[in-house]
C-alpha cells in the first residue's frame, strides 16, 4: 500500500508534507520524533489504513514541510501545527500515535482537546528523559552534520545511519536515508532537517537548557493527568530514553486510562527496529483486542 503525498497547512503560515494511506474512518495521526519524518511509519501505517483515516505528518523544519524563518521550533509550536492539520480535517474525533518528540507533542494535544481523542498512543517519550540517550542522540545529529553537513551520495548518509540506528532493519535504513536527504544543486547531498535546531540550542548554556527541561517535565506530569482517553504507553526494551520506571509511572501514576506494551529487541526507535512486534501491539490496542 503506497501513500500519497499532500500539501497540509500548518500554523503561521507554514505548509507542511503529509502522507495518506487513507481517508476512510476515524483519523488516526502520525507524528515522528525529532530528526525523522513522515515515512519513518511506511511498515505500521498500512496495517491500521484499512481501519482508520491515516494520515502522517512531517512537523516543520523536518522531511518536507517549511523551514521556519524564525526558527519556532518549540513544542507548542508543533502543537499549533498539529491542531491546525486537525481542524482541517474536520472529525470530532481522533487516535493520535507519536514517537519521541512527537510523543511529548502528541501528549500537549491530547491534554488541550480532550473531547477529540479517542485514543492516544505514546512510543517511547514521557515527561523524564534518560539523559543517556538525550546525549547519543545529540552526539549522533552533530556526527551527521560534521564536515560541511553534506553527503556524496544517499548510501554515505545511509552508512552513518546505520550506526546512530544500529538495531534497525535494513529496510528501514535504506527508506530513512533516501527520504532524509536532498540533492544540491552542485549534486551533494544534504539532510532534510533544519540546521536552525542546532543553533538554537547552540544559543543556551546547558543550565538554561536544564532548567528548561525540569520545567518541561513538571508540565508533561501535569498533563498526562488530564488526559481522560485511553492510552497506550510503548517502551522498547532496550530503550535508553524512556526508563521502565518513568513508563510505569506514566501508566500507573498518571494516566486515568493507561497501559504499557514493551516491545522486545527494540530500542528508542521502536517502528524501525522492530516493526513486526510494534504493529502488532499498537493495532491490537487500536482495534480494541487487547
Amino acid at each position: 500500500m503506497e501513500p500519497r503525498s499532500l500539501r497540509l497547512a500548518g500554523a503561521d503560515g507554514l505548509s507542511l508534507h503529509g502522507l495518506e494511506w487513507s481517508r476512510e474512518g476515524v483519523p488516526l495521526v502520525l507524528v515522528h520524533g525529532f530528526g525523522n519524518d513522515a515515512h519513518v511509519w511506511d511498515d505500521f501505517a498500512p496495517t491500521v489504513a484499512p481501519y482508520y483515516g491515516t494520515l502522517a505528518v512531517d512537523l516543520r523544519g523536518h522531511g518536507d514541510s517549511d523551514r521556519d524563518p524564525q526558527a519556532r521550533y518549540d513544542y507548542d509550536a508543533h502543537v499549533a501545527d498539529l491542531e491546525t492539520v486537525t481542524d482541517a480535517l474536520g472529525a470530532s474525533r481522533l487516535v493520535l500515535v507519536g514517537h519521541s518528540l512527537g510523543g511529548r507533542v502528541s501528549m500537549l494535544y491530547a491534554a488541550r482537546h480532550p473531547e477529540r481523542m479517542a485514543g492516544l498512543v505514546v512510543v517511547d517519550a514521557g515527561p523524564e528523559l534518560d539523559p543517556r540517550g538525550t546525549t547519543r542522540i545529540r552526539l549522533d545529529v552533530q556526527r551527521q552534520g560534521e564536515g560541511d553537513g553534506t553527503f556524496a551520495s544517499v548510501a554515505e548518509h545511509e552508512r552513518i545511519l546505520a550506526r546512530a540506528y544500529p538495531a534497525a532493519t535494513p529496510q528501514a535504513l535504506a527508506r530513512m536515508a533516501r527520504h532524509g536527504v536532498r540533492q544540491r544543486p552542485d549534486g551533494r547531498f544534504e539532510r532534510k532537517l533544519d540546521p536552525a535546531y542546532h543553533r538554537a540550542r547552540a544559543g543556551h548554556d546547558e543550565v538554561a537548557l536544564e532548567a528548561r527541561e525540569r520545567e518541561m517535565t513538571a508540565r508533561l506530569w501535569e498533563t498526562l493527568r488530564r488526559i481522560p482517553c485511553p492510552t497506550l504507553v510503548v517502551r522498547g526494551a532496550a530503550s535508553d530514553v524512556l526508563s521502565p520506571d518513568c513508563a510505569d509511572r506514566m501508566v500507573d501514576e498518571a494516566l486515568a486510562d493507561g497501559r504499557l506494551s514493551v516491545i522486545a529487541r527494540a530500542s528508542h526507535s521502536v517502528m524501525t527496529d522492530n516493526p513486526e512486534d510494534f504493529a502488532r501491539a499498537v493495532t491490537a490496542f487500536a482495534l480494541g483486542e487487547e
